[in-house]
């Protein structure tokens, strides 16, 4: 699958998911960092409640973080992994906060590219070897 269809099949795999847990889902007409809104609107007691989705996917494993992300209150980052594989698509969902720490365990905030933006000056860390454990010790997915 090219990138596009990637995204394409990640975007439809996650809103399905979304979709069967009960929520809505609505999509900007401009990327601006956000994907997907998840959102509830029923409920007399509940309150409307959304939340802005950032989705990184890949056919294996992707993580990704941005320091752009930080502006926005509550963003999800969904990273969908293993499209290539549909028995084994799963989704880990983190709050920006959530992604940094793990970035900062496995070592990803050490590296020239999200101090400094490292070849081409633009701050952020991507893999789509994403390891286990931190960095140092054995174990990939």
């Amino acid at each position: 699958m090219d990138k596009q269809l990637v995204e394409f099949v990640g975007r439809n795999w996650l809103t399905s998911q979304l979709l069967s847990a009960g929520l809505e889902v609505a999509r900007p007409e401009r990327d601006r960092g956000i994907d997907l809104i998840a959102y509830r609107d029923v409920g007399e007691k509940e309150h409307f409640l959304a939340y802005p989705i950032q989705m990184k996917a890949a056919t294996r494993g992707v993580f990704s973080i941005d320091p752009k992300y930080e502006k926005f209150p509550r963003l999800i980052l969904a990273y969908v992994w293993n499209l290539g594989d549909s028995a084994r698509t799963t989704c880990f969902g983190l709050t920006y906060q959530q992604a940094i720490r793990a970035a900062d365990e496995m070592g990803y905030t050490r590296t020239n590219s999200w101090q400094t933006g490292g070849r081409n000056k633009k701050r952020g860390y991507s893999t789509t070897r994403p390891s286990r454990t931190p960095q140092g010790k054995a174990g990939r997915v």
